[in-house]
């Protein structure tokens, strides 16, 4: 930030789970720091952060969105202050990923009546990947049933004791004291103010031994030495600092930047290091070297890449390196982003995210350094999908319009995939739960003007063996000229998955020429594309030919091909065939009263569950259930949890499916068959 010391730089993520408060906070400090000249409101579709026509009508925040402030401390120092905010919604995971990847540190919100959510925790670890500091930050203490000291005691009791108050609530709620600088102490919460000072005294001085030695020593530390200790503390996250506000009524705003200040990393504490671990220096004097953590199509500019800038400075009009893609890069304008709002500016510099418009090669996720650097970053790393739909154009001709609707919603959002299965024909958008997607649907048909239509899509089912089966096929025809003719016996059994070998040829005698055994080979491949139960593509079996016979004259390789694919056919229906459906691996993660819920659910399913415990105060279901009664899994698991529950999913195999399933989908395969002729 131009004319403010890296020192006093502050870059963080706002976390936590939906309707938590995150949003009006980051308003209530664009208000508070005049960057906004009234207080805006997601409720009322005024909020500087949730901008967007999808976000004013959900009334939630979908992106991870920038904002650049300007604060000036009690004592007189100018601090820049970079902060990010974040959606709630699990569907909205992967904006939260990216954001922390581009923030020093994090405040973890917390509603003062709702408590520590599913989202809260999904923050919280988060964080403990990234080993980044943090604080919590428990918003409308003015509400009715709010209790902040109950609340205090839960994070506690999750976190550790390292979570500790700095501002704390008066008795009415409608006013707060902060525990280092409070004078007039309101009697209600005399003691308790008294008792956490003690405590972050102590935590101060266990950063410094001379400061450890002091304090043991009986003598006062200073108040610059109890400011450098915590903020070491908070730097090492040995405290986590836990503040209490109302965002709407402005109480606590100006405690909240001040333990800030004070308290948070700036850029040049945050240990920065390239893909292959090297350190990156990190000074505004230093070769430039940023990550692509966001990239979106913004109405008016076009193509914007958000780039959070580790070291150095970039500048307008000037020329970068891509790294990832081996290639100049053009910078034309930089843009401090807040919300609608684009700041033109000349320079960005260490701990700022700026926005690049137009750029020719780079994508998210792409490393931009100065021109003879190579500093590479690590990619961030995006949770896979776990909802998909089959996607089709409701008005014939609108294919064209759909696919390119469907590249600009991936470049949008990674955790977005779109591909066509080449096994059912469809076009398979998939993402982190239905919300996620319903958006994408609804932005691509205003920005690319294309109705969609979501469908469960097919499932890739299988078929295989269980047996041994002998086929025989003899291709004979005699219409006038050459003929046609080729003979094959052939037999199938199962094989291993891990055996490569699925073809045996063993044919003695020259009763099929060699020259014909690529024609046979080619016969099979074609008849593995359709096995004899409903028509699904076989796998894990082995074919071995061993008998035929050849005509001199009218025998030939489409002879062959024929009949080799028909003795297939007829040996993989006495081979005992069965059909095979993938299975995913699925973990649930839930509160402890729904388990019952979500197992019998699963059990429904025709899951199997693998195993259960507890991960970051949540419990575990480890399951593997059928790739067919997972595609509405998002919706309904939110719907048994009250939002509460996640998962994640992964292909694990393919597995028989029960003869009574089997029956149906035979039955369907048919039907479709006879429907299109």
């Amino acid at each position: 930030m131009k004319g403010i010391d890296i020192s006093n730089v502050r870059n963080f993520a706002l976390l936590g789970h939906t309707g938590s408060g995150k949003t009006t906070l980051l308003d209530a400090l664009l208000h508070r720091l005049g960057v906004n000249d009234r207080q805006g409101s997601p409720d009322n579709g005024t909020s500087m952060a949730d901008w967007t026509d999808e976000e004013k009508s959900r009334k939630i925040s979908l992106w991870a969105k920038p904002f650049r402030m300007n604060y000036t401390t009690r004592d007189g120092r100018e601090m820049g202050i970079m902060a990010v905010d974040t959606p709630g919604y699990a569907d909205f995971n992967g904006q939260v990923i990216a954001a922390t990847a581009a923030a020093d540190s994090a405040l973890i919100v917390v509603d003062a009546v709702a408590g520590i959510q599913v989202e809260t925790l999904r923050a919280w670890k988060r964080c403990e990947e990234l080993n980044i500091s943090r604080a919590v930050v428990i918003t409308g203490i003015d509400r009715e049933n709010a209790d902040f000291f109950k609340l205090l005691e839960e994070i506690q009791n999750m976190w550790g004791n390292k979570c500790v108050p700095m501002v704390v609530p008066a008795g009415d709620n409608k006013s707060v004291v902060d525990v280092l600088a409070a004078e007039d102490i309101p009697d209600d919460v005399s003691d308790l103010v008294t008792k956490q000072k003690g405590e972050l005294v102590e935590f101060a001085a266990e950063t410094d031994d001379a400061l450890i030695e002091k304090y043991l020593a009986g003598e006062a530390l200073s108040a610059g030495e109890i400011s450098a200790g915590l903020h070491g503390a908070v730097h090492d996250v040995n405290l986590v600092p836990v503040f209490a506000l109302s965002s709407k009524a402005g109480t606590g705003i100006d405690e909240l930047l001040e333990g800030l200040s004070f308290l948070m990393p700036s850029p040049l504490e945050r240990p920065v290091k390239d893909v292959e671990g090297n350190d990156v220096e990190v000074d505004r004097d230093a070769p430039f070297a940023g990550l692509v953590w966001r990239a979106m199509n913004d109405p008016f500019v076009g193509q914007l890449s958000f780039v959070r800038i580790f070291s150095g400075t970039l500048r307008a009009n000037s020329e970068v390196h891509n790294v990832t893609k081996g290639e100049k890069e053009r910078i034309g304008h930089l843009y401090f982003i807040n919300g609608k709002k684009q700041e033109e500016t000349e320079t960005a510099s260490t701990g700022d995210i700026v926005a690049i418009p137009k750029l020719k090669h780079t994508v998210l996720n792409d490393s931009l350094c100065a021109a003879g650097s190579s500093i590479r970053f690590a990619p961030i790393e995006f949770p896979r999908p776990v909802t998909a739909y089959a996607v089709t154009a409701k008005k014939e001709g609108d294919e064209e319009k759909l696919a390119t609707g469907l590249h600009r919603l991936a470049d949008d959002d990674p955790t977005i995939h779109f591909e066509r299965n080449n096994e059912t024909g469809e076009m398979i958008l998939s993402g982190l739960g239905d919300m996620q997607l319903e958006a994408a649907v609804e932005r691509m048909r205003s920005r690319n003007n294309v109705d969609v239509a979501l469908n469960v899509p097919k499932v890739a089912y299988r078929e295989t063996v269980t047996g041994t089966g002998e086929g025989h096929y003899k291709h004979k025809k005699q219409s006038g000229g050459r003929g046609q003719y080729g003979e094959v016996y052939l037999r199938v059994e199962p094989r291993d998955p891990e055996d490569e070998d699925w073809f045996v040829n063993a044919i003695v005698g020259g009763v099929i020429p060699g020259n014909f055994i690529p024609a046979v080979q080619k016969g099979l491949h074609e008849g593995l594309r359709r096995g004899a139960i409903a028509g699904y593509p076989v796998m894990n079996i082995r074919v071995t030919v061993y008998d035929g016979s050849y005509h001199d004259v009218d025998s030939s390789e489409v002879a062959f091909k024929i009949a080799a694919e028909r003795a297939l056919t007829d040996g993989l229906s006495k081979a005992k065939p069965v059909l095979l459906e993938p299975l995913m691996k699925v973990k649930v993660m839930v509160p402890e009263q729904f388990m019952g819920d979500v197992t019998g659910d699963l059990n429904h399913k025709r899951g199997r569950i693998l195993g259960m415990g507890a991960e970051d105060g949540l419990q575990v279901i480890q399951a593997e259930v059928p790739q067919s009664e997972t595609f509405r899994y998002s919706s309904e698991l939110r719907s048994m949890t009250g939002g509460r529950g996640t998962f994640d999913l992964e292909y694990s195999r393919y597995e028989v499916v029960p003869p009574n399933i089997t029956q149906k989908i035979v039955a369907e395969a048919q039907k479709q068959q006879q429907e299109h002729g």
